[in-house]
């Protein structure tokens, strides 16, 4: 019996995190986690935590393999809680059915967990074994672990531009910059996220519906913030009329007109009001949308919105699809406005690159 991790290892921690992103976008406030249990080399129970406050993915695991469990491995992309929440640790549970061996991608980074679930297995004679495609399993649950650290959520900002940085032409006309399969995969970036958030010159210019469409109806929507200062967006805008389990939130400032609250407030929509001077301040925003478990937010806003987030460093990743045109146009949008940087060793630098192709249009994605 070896403690370095094997290529039997790689593969049955793949089927576990493939397990656990069945459930993307619908743990929130906790991680994804599959679990396969192997037994003399054969899979005798798979499990994925699939909603807060339901069995984790160990349980259901275990469920499966009954009696098999006695004497087999179990592998977790995430190491076992070994605490209380909303479920019973599931490193008791791991004891109690005779699991010999676990096999974990990344040590739980809730300072609730962080290894002790790893040491207590070990102080009962099980083998433990850490690290296994741990890159994959971070990646993975990258917004949990931004979460559970700082209690605030992990932030995406999505741009669709043309080869010179142009997100519209000079008239205004935005529709359609990417073309339709990177628009199918920015459904299923709102399928997986918690909330998606636009600026209210979005809502004036394009009037969205902010839902998700994917085929056979199987999307989730996210919840909805629309930033607006002044509360100016119409009694009649398509996000305040929808048929959506998803709720609408407007965040604005002490400037926006109280009887236009109340208004919107009867149409179904909730008001935050945070107190800045002139634009929501982000920061607080972050800070309360943390408080709400909102774990994840993809930003989908023009030049101002991209502009104004990037300055007030929220942004975790930025994912832009490039699409093979060339705008031009002096007053054409450009993807990120403002004074930029006078130097180019300040300009903001994206790591761990990743690259795609949607059709013609490649997509950029990296972390800041």
């Amino acid at each position: 019996m070896t403690k370095v991790p094997t290529k039997t290892d790689d593969v049955y921690m793949r089927e576990a995190l493939s397990l656990a992103s069945r459930a993307a976008g619908r743990t929130s406030p906790n991680p994804l986690v599959g679990a396969v249990i192997v037994n003399n080399g054969r899979i005798v129970g798979r499990g994925y935590h699939r909603k807060a406050g339901t069995a984790h993915a160990e349980i259901n695991a275990l469920g499966e393999a009954g009696q098999k469990a006695a004497g087999a491995d179990i592998y977790l992309n995430l190491e076992p809680c070994c605490h209380y929440g909303r479920t019973p640790p599931c490193v008791d549970a791991l004891l109690a059915r005779g699991i010999r061996r676990v096999i974990v991608g990344m040590t739980d980074p809730n300072p609730l967990v962080n290894g002790r679930g790893i040491r207590r297995l070990r102080r009962n004679g099980v083998l433990v074994i850490t690290g296994v495609l741990e890159e994959e399993c971070r990646r993975l649950n990258e917004a949990f672990i931004k979460y559970v650290t700082t209690r605030r959520p992990f932030v995406i900002l999505k741009v669709a531009s043309s080869l010179d940085g142009r997100i519209g032409t000079e008239n205004g006309d935005s529709k359609w910059i990417s073309n339709e399969k990177s628009r199918r995969y920015v459904h299923r970036l709102r399928d997986h996220v918690d909330a998606v958030l636009v600026g209210i010159g979005t809502i004036q210019e394009d009037d969205p519906w902010l839902t998700t469409r994917l085929e056979k109806r199987r999307g989730k929507d996210p919840l909805r913030i629309i930033l607006d200062s002044s509360l100016k967006i119409s009694r009649r805008a398509r996000v305040l009329h929808l048929e959506s389990t998803a709720r609408t939130i407007i965040v604005t400032t002490p400037k926006a007109p109280p009887e236009k609250i109340e208004t919107i407030k009867k149409l179904g929509a909730e008001v935050i009001m945070l107190p800045s001077r002139d634009r929501v301040d982000l920061s607080l925003l972050m800070e309360e949308l943390g408080k709400r478990e909102v774990m994840s937010v993809l930003i989908e806003g023009g030049s101002r919105i991209n502009t104004s987030v990037l300055q007030a460093g929220i942004v975790d990743k930025v994912i832009v699809f490039f699409a093979p045109r060339i705008i031009g146009g002096k007053n054409a949008p450009l993807m990120v406005d403002g004074s930029g940087s006078s130097r180019m060793k300040d300009a903001l630098v994206l790591h761990r690159i990743r690259t795609r192709r949607f059709g013609d249009d490649v997509m950029i994605e990296g972390y800041l």
